[in-house]
């Protein structure tokens, strides 16, 4: 399973295990289990402190157990063969297992040890989910640290009869109890949040406690860690608060055109993004999604950010950098049928559509791309465009156009996605140039149209474009003074990450810019204000 590469790349982090445990692993006759007997074999083979038992008794077969020697007992079982994605996953699962401590804020760590309550989640991934790592690391550091949490992992690909039983039709998914508990990507506090009732009551007050910043940045993207780090270079004290630190780069697979940067991708351009605010001494305000932004002429010469949770923070300039998120169609169906056949990541969903049939919406970059990744896994792929050409790049609709299994509309306006009440069933579009209605009858519908930026919290406060992106200037302000923004959130046009970066350190220097040239208001009476 493991070629000689990275059984050295796992030896070399198995030296890092201090306790002993077993891999106790229940199988069957098939191939999966042959491959997990496999894996389990040359993993233990490793380190003398980790042994495989082949005795396990669970009903799902095959799978195995991570269970220590001595000490709490633990309950984190891989229904599934965990490589690809995953492969990190099963790695950290093995470490922290054997006594590495996670690299997790301490606060986390002890809410998750606090937490008061038998919980036993069970967490469908695919092992091409480049969304799903971070929920099985979370609940699988929740069993580890928890006895009361029992986390079961489980491949959607491998156990496709749990898949349809239950009409599992994005991942992750997340079950609690055996009650659907959530779907998409979570970290692991915003997870244990969700179980502590009293988490965001705690949270508020600890913003509404710290002092007002120089520069408040909302928004963890490329132009919000730029700004970040342009920032903080100047010597000045720095906030970033957003609602996921990367933002949209998270949700990004292969990054091949940040220049000096040959390849990388998403997830790992965000680590490095906050791996470099951090060594800045930029606080980081994770899991805080902004919903009201008060000007200073009403919170006594500061500004004001309001969070969800009823906790605010001030500073002399903020910087907007929300970025935007996936834009949705609005016609009937689509909200009812969301992660029942309706998806918004091919990569993330493909593999639960295998020999279906679907559509994807969406004639642009992304929609060909989309459309090309799902033929090699679907039936059959229906592409539909609402203008009259697509308007990806050539060479990727030469290639759509050479698949035998896609069929291409354009002048499609989809008008509503049906289903049987629980999954999708079909999808209805007008032909634009004829006016005539047609209707297919699919599993699936990926929607690839674009992006919409995450301003709905800004209106009347900043202006905005007909669009809702933010109105800036050449330096990044904003129509409010002292307010500056960068990135996908604004008006600059070519949405990518070399841009949002740029824009970021634009922004920042427009911010100190204003911060020299601005009387610093009585930061007591402003703060009782």
């Amino acid at each position: 399973m493991l070629d000689d590469t990275l059984q050295s790349q796992l030896k070399a982090y198995l030296e890092r295990v201090t306790q002993p445990f077993e891999l106790v692993a229940s199988l069957d006759a098939s191939d999966n289990a042959a491959q997990m007997r496999t894996l389990l074999e040359q993993i233990a083979g490793l380190s003398d402190k980790i042994a495989v038992r082949f005795d396990g008794t669970d009903a799902r077969r095959p799978s195995f157990a991570l269970e220590r020697v001595s000490g709490p007992a633990q309950h984190l079982r891989f229904a599934a063969i965990p490589l690809g994605h995953e492969f990190t996953s099963l790695v950290l699962a093995l470490l922290w297992t054997g006594g590495h401590p996670p690299k997790v804020e301490a606060e986390t760590l002890e809410a998750i040890r606090q937490l008061d309550g038998d919980y036993r989640f069970e967490v469908y991934m695919s092992l091409s989910c480049h969304n799903c790592p971070d929920v099985v690391q979370a609940l699988s550091l929740m069993a580890v640290l928890n006895p009361r949490v029992q986390t079961v992992v489980i491949d959607g690909g491998l156990y496709q009869g749990e898949v349809e039983s239950r009409q599992i039709m994005a991942v992750p998914t997340v079950y609690l109890n055996g009650e659907l508990f959530g779907s998409g990507r979570m970290h692991v506090a915003e997870i244990v949040a969700k179980l502590d009732s009293g988490s965001a009551q705690r949270d508020a007050a600890k913003l509404n406690a710290k002092e007002p910043y120089d520069v408040l940045i909302v928004g963890g993207g490329p132009a919000g860690a730029a700004a970040a780090v342009y920032a903080a270079r100047k010597g000045i004290r720095v906030g970033l608060a957003a609602e996921r630190f990367g933002g949209q780069i998270n949700d990004t697979l292969a990054i091949e055109n940040y220049i000096s940067v040959l390849e990388t991708d998403g997830p790992k351009f965000g680590m490095a993004l906050q791996a470099h605010v951090r060594q800045y001494g930029v606080e980081i305000l994770n899991q805080q999604r902004a919903d009201k932004l008060i000007p200073a002429e009403q919170e006594g010469g500061l500004i004001g950010v309001q969070f969800a949770h009823g906790g605010r923070l001030q500073a002399r300039s903020v910087i907007l950098s929300t970025g935007a998120r996936w834009r949705h169609v609005n016609v009937p169906g689509e909200a009812e049928y969301r992660n029942k056949g309706v998806a918004y990541c091919p990569h993330c969903d493909g593999p639960l559509f295998k020999g279906k049939r679907v559509s994807v919406i969406g004639g642009g970059n992304s929609g060909v791309e989309a459309a090309i990744d799902l033929a090699g896994l679907v039936a059959h792929v229906t592409l539909l465009e609402f203008a009259p050409e697509l308007r990806a790049d050539a060479v990727l609709v030469s290639k759509l156009r050479s698949l035998p299994n896609v069929t291409i509309h354009t002048n499609a306006q989809t008008t509503e996605i049906t289903g049987d009440g629980s999954k999708v069933n079909g999808l209805t579009y007008t032909d634009r140039a004829s006016g005539a209605s047609h209707h297919l009858e699919l599993e699936g519908v990926f929607v690839q149209i674009g992006l919409a930026p995450n301003t709905e919290w800004l209106k009347g406060v900043v202006e905005l474009s007909r669009f809702g992106e933010i109105v800036v200037d050449a330096k990044g302000q904003t129509s409010a003074p002292g307010v500056m923004a960068a990135g996908d959130v604004t008006t600059v046009p070519y949405k990518q990450i070399v841009i949002a970066a740029g824009d970021g350190a634009k922004a920042a220097l427009s911010a100190f810019d204003y911060l020299i040239r601005t009387p610093v208001p009585q930061m007591a009476e402003a703060v009782a204000a």
